[in-house]
């Protein structure tokens, strides 16, 4: 298997629509156990020149910041909402559907935007949501509502994200972030507003089910 020229192709040929486990009213483009792509190891994926497919998988933490913002619909509705690290385009799908006025989803890799676009189109919500290809750390994005799933899991990745999110949260965005209690997430710095019990597949991360928070930022 190698890249295809056409993103969008290249997406069709080695994922599934399918519902996202714990929020069933979105579905996206993943792999599974039924796509080559699940298969691949990491080296593998380097010898073809692509990145790891984060995009390709409704993580634990993004699972339940999708699912509170649907069943909370009132904090982001009518505002601005900045999905940073958006992969899949999960949590932004879930912000758009839960009525917010215009979603920004970020993220680093070509195939995430074009996966994003591809699932907004897929649930109805493409006109909501602008994929953008940078690194917005360090930057102020002025929207009123952050929002970030799995993203500290690396120490380094960790420590920039966490003085960035803080810094909007002072300068007064609503930062709100899901994650499953990977190693570098800064607990002094959350306050927990929700707690679930959310399906994963055990060859993604080690257990069929993960207790995933949704967090807020306080400091």
């Amino acid at each position: 298997m190698i890249a295809s020229p056409d993103p969008l192709a290249f997406i069709r040929a080695n994922t599934r629509l399918l519902p996202v486990p714990y929020a069933p009213e979105i579905v996206l483009h993943v792999a599974d156990e039924a796509t080559d792509l699940w298969q691949k190891t990491e080296d593998e994926l380097d010898a073809i020149g692509l990145p790891p497919p984060f995009w390709a998988f409704a993580w634990a933490g993004g699972q339940a910041l999708a699912r509170y913002v649907l069943d909370n619909p009132a904090c982001v509705a009518g505002r601005r909402v900045l999905d940073f690290a958006s992969g899949s385009g999960l949590v932004a799908i879930a912000a758009a559907k839960a009525g917010a006025s215009h979603v920004t989803a970020s993220d680093l890799d070509a195939l995430a935007l074009s996966a994003i676009g591809f699932n907004a189109a897929a649930n109805g919500v493409a006109d909501r949501i602008e994929a953008v290809q940078a690194d917005l750390i360090g930057s102020d994005p002025g929207s009123a509502i952050v929002l970030a799933a799995d993203i500290f899991y690396e120490c380094d990745l960790a420590a920039r994200v966490t003085a960035w999110l803080s810094g909007l949260h002072a300068r007064g965005a609503t930062v709100l972030v899901g994650d499953p209690g990977r190693s570098y997430l800064p607990r002094e710095r959350l306050t927990v507003l929700a707690t679930y019990a959310v399906p994963v597949s055990r060859s993604l991360e080690d257990a069929e089910i993960k207790h995933s928070s949704v967090w807020r930022f306080i400091g």
